[in-house]
């Protein structure tokens, strides 16, 4: 994050310089009313007046153009920005996300605050602050009571800023961390509705939103208020200074240490003077906010290097090995020693190209842990999985994906065209190679009965997939050009007798051509195109073998249990 904010230098040393081009020509309206009152009205010089005129509006101009640049940097910034840390922050969050812990953190939320801050008056206030002793300077060149009386007015108005800071701050930070918890309840419960409307939850879990929310609302009503307040107070005093430097300069007049123009000017120079200050207390909320996602991002990138060039293996053709592989997750009961339990337990087995491998057992044995581990979604506690000898950890995970399938227990589509569903969103992606991957997944036809096709849109209000037809198309994400090794965790769990045919010769195809097909399996079917069981019992390995030889060892072992309870 200082890395990034670094390579902000450049633009801020020019907002800087437009910051000091804009807060000069400031004086503009305070030199131009000086020499109206003290000498056009003193010699009645029309010639003058008008040369006065034009070269005030000249150098209004170039007010505008510098201003309008600091404003164009500034947002350019936040852009840029965002630019070089969203993609970042993208990955690093859908890589944690793929360990399956809870994700307290929306960095991504947390970065567009902070580009909108770039961009916003607050900002530029930041920048204006320091001009502030300037404009007391000229005050104190004016008159010194001048002077003294707009230096108390800005130290009253720090101390106004400073007291807005102290009271918001808490109450801001409590309403960031509950409006998290808040905008995180409200995904679940949106996306587990098909659960909650049945189960009559509707009211129940609404009461505990407006709780949640409440609570956050709260607490940024209570920072706003205290902000609102403060704005408020800063406002009222600064026009009184105003009115009050008006006054002083006037009694300055009648007692002829200063001129007539030099009233004027006075006023508008110590309300120039404390714009900036009055200004930061009306953008606090912002500054606040912008600081805290600041401090958030700086936390959830901490101890993260630059991204490094990863040496680029050769496409993976022939095999795959799982050694010794183990996976703890934290245990709360308190029971076990180090507060930690494994799902897998020192799980080995190899495979050759071409093999399929039906991974059975009760539920909770660990098959899906295995599976995230083995596509790299997880990362193994102990052993290692290696893909044609070389450690997952050693590819490339975005080079390795191109040649890897898989298909979760949950399939989800992302919101767009069926084609970029199968497809990966890969903008290169081929017509013909979306519809081989849709023809061995057996739902080319089915899509083409859609109305609109590969190009039918998904997403809300969009087209209305089955669950089954969601289950197929995501198969056919799976094998999209024909991956290496295909690893499938309950891949027909939602479906029909003709959606089980098709996986079965899916299966067959892909080991046909030399794929590595890893199948976790509850329901039979399921291996029927496999050639090797694997059977999990509690994290640990209870068999490994041919397929055949498998079934046999357990019908063995079952007969006689069965034998001796008939008995």
């Amino acid at each position: 994050m200082r890395r990034t904010i670094a390579g902000l230098r450049p633009m801020f040393v020019s907002v800087a310089l437009f910051s000091a081009a804009v807060n000069i020509l400031m004086l503009t309206g305070s030199v131009f009313m000086l020499q109206v009152y003290d000498r056009v009205l003193a010699s009645r010089s029309g010639p003058t007046l008008v040369a006065l005129c034009l070269i005030a509006a000249l150098l209004y101009i170039f007010l505008g153009l510098f201003d309008f640049y600091r404003t164009r940097v500034t947002s350019r910034a936040g852009w840029w920005v965002e630019g070089q840390l969203g993609p970042r922050l993208f990955k690093l969050w859908m890589a944690r996300g793929a360990t399956g812990a809870p994700e307290a953190s929306r960095p991504l939320a947390d970065l567009a605050i902070v580009r909108q801050f770039l961009g916003s008056p607050g900002l530029a206030a930041l920048f204006d602050a320091p001009w502030v002793p300037f404009y007391l300077g000229i005050l104190f060149l004016i008159h010194w009571q001048l002077g003294t009386l707009a230096l108390f007015g800005a130290l009253l108005v720090t101390a106004l800023a400073f007291a807005t800071e102290y009271a918001t701050r808490k109450a801001a930070r409590r309403a960031a961390a509950l409006e998290t918890v808040e905008q995180r309840f409200l995904e679940q419960s949106h996306r587990n509705a098909n659960v909650i409307l049945p189960l009559g939850m509707t009211g129940a879990v609404t009461g505990h939103w407006r709780k949640v929310g409440g609570e956050a609302g709260l607490n940024a009503q209570k920072g706003a208020e205290a902000g609102e307040g403060y704005a408020a107070a800063s406002k009222a005093f600064r026009l009184l200074l105003q009115s009050a430097l008006l006054g002083l300069g006037a009694w300055l007049a009648i007692l002829q240490e200063i001129s007539p123009g030099m009233i004027i000017a006075g006023t508008i120079i110590g309300g120039r003077a404390l714009a900036p200050v009055d200004q930061l207390i009306g953008q606090w909320r912002m500054i606040a906010r912008a600081r805290e996602a600041y401090r958030r991002l700086s936390d959830y990138l901490a101890g993260i290097g630059p991204e490094e060039a990863r040496l680029q293996l050769p496409p993976p053709r022939q095999s795959l090995e799982v050694r010794n592989v183990t996976k703890f997750v934290a245990d709360h009961s308190g029971s076990l020693p180090g507060g930690r339990r494994a799902i897998l337990s020192q799980v080995s087995f190899g495979l050759e190209a071409g093999d399929g491998l039906g991974v059975i057992g009760p539920s909770a044995s660990g098959k899906t842990s295995l599976a995230r581990i083995m596509t790299g979604g997880w990362t193994a506690d102990g052993g290692s999985v290696r893909i044609d000898a070389a450690a997952i950890e050693h590819w490339d995970l975005e080079a390795l994906g191109r040649h890897l399938g898989y298909l979760p227990q949950n399939v989800e589509l992302l919101a767009g065209t069926i084609r970029q569903n199968i497809a990966r969103f890969d903008p290169e992606a081929k017509d013909e190679e979306v519809i081989d991957a849709a023809t061995i997944a057996g739902v080319h036809e089915m899509i083409l009965r859609l109305p609109e096709g590969y190009d039918a849109p998904i997403g809300p209000g969009q087209t209305h997939l089955s669950g089954g037809q969601v289950q197929r198309i995501g198969l056919a994400r799976t094998l999209f050009r024909r991956p290496h090794i295909v690893v499938l965790d309950e891949p027909n769990a939602h479906l029909d007798a003709d959606g089980d045919d098709a996986l079965t010769s899916a299966i067959g195809q892909m080991r046909a051509i030399g794929s590595i097909v890893i199948v976790m399996a509850h329901r039979p079917s399921a291996i029927t195109a496999v050639n090797k069981l694997l059977m999990l019992n509690n994290g640990a390995v209870v068999d490994f073998g041919e397929k055949s030889e498998v079934l046999r060892r357990v019908t063995r072992q079952v007969q006689p249990e069965g034998a001796q309870q008939a008995s």
